[in-house]
């Protein structure tokens, strides 16, 4: 077979390979007897187990809907991914605040100092000197 030539295997073809495989056979000399290299009878398997036999179609053939584009879908997920990033910016802001608030407690947590009881002096010092 030449190097440029893709070749097609049949959905028939790959579920009795992939019926093979999975019921025990050697995968490396399965893949020898059909002359399909083993690394296509792994992808086909692990294709098998996620969508049965309908996930084994021929390459050359698309998926359904495949290249349809649905332009209600394209506008929902447009407006979703400008939900999203104002979303995050507001979430951005919230951490900015939030972080400034932390460091001003911690500020002022440093500054007071305890309180004896009644008659006291003040946590704070006086602001006037």
């Amino acid at each position: 077979m030449s190097k440029g030539k893709r070749r097609v295997y049949s959905r028939e073809f790959k579920l009795s390979a992939v019926k093979r495989a999975l019921s025990g056979e050697n995968v490396a000399a399965l893949s020898r007897a059909l002359g399909v290299p083993s690394g296509h009878l792994y992808k086909w398997c692990q294709h098998y187990r996620a969508g049965g036999a309908d996930a084994l179609r021929p390459a050359y053939r698309p998926r359904k809907g495949y290249g349809v584009l649905d332009l209600e879908a394209t506008k929902d997920l447009a407006t979703a991914r400008r939900r999203i990033k104002e979303l995050e910016r507001k979430v951005g802001q919230q951490h900015v605040e939030l972080d400034f608030f932390r460091e001003a407690l911690r500020q002022v947590e440093g500054a007071r100092r305890p309180n004896d009881g009644p008659g006291a002096r003040a946590s704070t010092r006086s602001s006037r000197r």
